[in-house]
């Protein structure tokens, strides 16, 4: 009786054991569910059934999902699935399946489906298992042997800049497709060395572009693009042999202003593997072209727009079968400038055959009208990709010595500190004052035949011993302290990075020399064209410096500074300052134009490393309409003969031409 109880005991506990190591399909599918959670493809495969294996190689199972995941940018995947509340049991002759919903990030967004997959059980010679049925659906339902899973960019329409009226300064304009038709050249070497030197390409540029693999004699093969209004190169063209072809109805970014707004739009060009790299992430691909210089370059993020992305399967023919996922494209912003096309253009002509900087805002509201900077270049052209134009320094966004354009603002911390009375008669004898040992302020020609001079004498006819003496008396610390309200030492408050003005290198004046120099716009003093503009605006608002605006969204006017000046030092400045201009003695008298009535300030920059030595010198004008009041410039010349007065006749052309 016990031996037979203990055998049913037996059988029971080894039919018990027996049943808890029978394998089940949920435990295969679990388990090939986590790895493709994971991307661990090659455990995914060894889950797939033996006629799976069959059809599909590891290797290929493996790249397969590499490949795509890789491709869509996929970097989670995310498995649900539930099990019947209530175990089931299966015999080695079922197929059960289980459903499961996957969400796969990728670059159009996540793709979202729901789908089943079935198992078979199959004999081991070690141990049996469940095995996973494979068919390409289980990547994606909609697949099938042969599909592939395919990544389009959607490109996105790059904004555009226009001026103030809406006339365009960076736009999507007309341009001439030059190409050659293979078969119709009559003479080979001589077309193919005028067109490369007509589009700066090289002839091995031209013979790598006509041994792509698709080119057919009847076939035009494209080289490069040109402006619709480029009558040089198109004159040119027009005496090589026959073979090469003009494509009209092209479109490209142009520049309709070309030079006379080159440094302030900049231009386009093909992105490079220094600027992928530090653009990583952001959707660059390397036949994409990004803002090199300029507001091209300056206000990338927002004219670029978003580029979107389309995710779908295609068949064996390449034909779209099903879009998997699709983010539309963010164009880009449009911009609007403050810029007047015709103040920019007016400015330019007077300074283009020069090098220079000018700078033209409205002195009341802010609007800066006019940023300019020669020599030039043709954006057009560089954005085109055609070769032989140099990138010139952009002198707008530089500081320079202001020399005696200076002088307004020593002259306003003097009445407001009160060290100055501009009714005070200096007495100055002599061409020359010792400021210190070894250093000696020279007055300017036409200063020095008075020996009493007061405030209106010194600025009309730009007498340094003057204003060297009153800032010595103001004092080095009582000056910084009071010239701190022009702003210098700040970063300009401007939608364009400009070099942040100074007085002087240190925190304080290491000499009496350096304090003299100052004064007169000398020494260490360092200003940008912008903010010499906007560093008058406090004597034309009665006080207030305005923030200058390149935006013409901004709201207008924005004080950058307020109470710089009181209004009876700006009155008393502005009046001075319009003798500088009416009056004979004025340094900025001549040329006489009827018709225009402006005030203003001369200088003329003295550049050089020792007091003792020659070197060159920079001519300054900044002026201003002071019956209308609508426009003031800034405008700086380099390497003059004869200093300001080279420039204050290019000025009043200026106005005088918009008038």
């Amino acid at each position: 009786m016990k031996k037979w109880m203990i055998l049913v005991v037996f059988l029971l506990t080894a039919a018990l054991t027996a049943c808890s190591s029978q394998p089940e399909p949920q435990d295969a599918f679990s388990a090939y569910m986590d790895a493709w959670e994971q991307k661990e493809y090659e455990t995914m495969y060894s889950y797939l059934s033996e006629p799976s294996k069959e059809a599909v190689t590891k290797e290929d199972f493996v790249s397969r999902y590499q490949d795509i995941y890789e491709g869509i940018s996929a970097e989670e995947v995310s498995i649900t699935y539930d099990f019947p509340e209530e175990e089931e049991s299966y015999d080695q002759e079922d197929t059960p399946s289980y459903e499961y919903t996957a969400s796969v990030d990728s670059k159009a967004g996540a793709i979202e489906f729901s789908h089943q997959a079935g198992l078979v059980y199959e004999e081991g010679e070690e141990e049996d298992r469940w095995a996973v049925e494979w068919q390409p659906d289980l990547i994606f339902p909609q697949m099938e042997e042969g599909d592939t899973v395919r990544v389009t960019r959607l490109d996105s329409k790059r904004g555009e800049i226009f001026d103030r009226d809406g006339q365009g300064l960076a736009v999507k304009g007309p341009v001439k497709e030059v190409g050659i038709v293979p078969g119709k050249m009559e003479e080979e070497e001589a077309l193919k060395e005028g067109l490369a030197d007509i589009l700066k390409l090289s002839v091995e540029q031209i013979d790598q572009k006509l041994e792509q693999s698709w080119v057919k004699d009847d076939v035009f093969v494209p080289l490069a693009m040109i402006p619709e209004d480029d009558e040089e190169r198109l004159t040119a063209l027009e005496e090589l042999p026959g073979g090469y072809m003009i494509n009209d109805g092209k479109e490209a970014r142009v520049y309709p202003l070309g030079e006379a707004a080159a440094h302030l739009t900049g231009y386009m060009g093909t992105i490079t593997a220094e600027e992928m790299e530090e653009r990583e992430g952001e959707g660059y691909s390397v036949n994409d072209n990004i803002g090199k210089s300029g507001l091209e370059l300056v206000m990338e993020d927002e004219l670029r727009g978003e580029p979107g992305w389309r995710v779908y399967i295609a068949d064996e023919t390449n034909e779209t079968k099903e879009v998997l996922a699709e983010q539309e494209a963010e164009d880009g912003e449009d911009v609007t400038l403050t810029i007047s096309s015709d103040v920019q253009t007016e400015v330019y002509e007077q300074l283009k055959d020069e090098s220079g900087t000018a700078a033209a805002i409205h002195p009341e509201t802010g609007r800066v009208e006019a940023l300019v900077s020669t020599p030039s270049y043709d954006p057009t052209a560089l954005s085109l990709g055609l070769g032989g134009e140099e990138v010139t320094l952009n002198k707008f966004s530089r500081t320079y010595s202001p020399g005696s354009t200076f002088k307004p603002i020593t002259a306003a911390v003097g009445l407001e500190t009160g060290t100055i009375n501009p009714e005070e008669e200096l007495s100055i004898s002599g061409e020359t004052y010792e400021a210190d040992a070894g250093y000696s302020v020279t007055r300017v020609p036409g200063a020095a035949e008075d020996s009493r001079v007061n405030l209106r004498d010194a600025l009309v006819r730009s007498d340094n011993i003057y204003f060297a003496r009153q800032i010595v008396d103001i004092g080095g610390d009582s000056f910084l302290e009071e010239a701190a309200g022009f702003g210098f030492g700040e970063d300009l408050p401007f939608s364009y990075p400009i070099e942040a003005s100074q007085l002087m290198n240190e925190d304080t004046f290491e000499s009496e020399s350096l304090l003299a120099a100052t004064a007169y716009g000398q020494g260490q003093v360092q200003m940008s064209a912008v903010h010499l503009a906007a560093a008058y605006t406090p004597f034309i608002t009665d006080g207030t410096l305005i923030k200058p605006q390149l935006l013409l969204n901004e709201e207008e006017p924005q004080a950058w500074k307020e109470d710089v000046v009181s209004a009876e030092t700006a009155a008393l400045i502005r009046d001075d300052l319009t003798a500088v201009v009416q009056n004979e003695n004025g340094t900025a008298y001549e040329p006489v134009v009827e018709g225009i009535s402006l005030a203003g300030k001369t200088g003329s920059a003295e550049l050089k490393k020792s007091p003792d030595e020659e070197g060159p010198v920079n001519g300054w004008f900044v002026a201003w309409d002071t019956e209308d009041q609508d426009l003031l410039v800034a405008m700086m010349m380099e390497d003059t003969e004869e200093g300001s007065h080279d420039v204050v006749p290019k000025v009043k052309n200026v106005f005088e031409n918009l008038k």
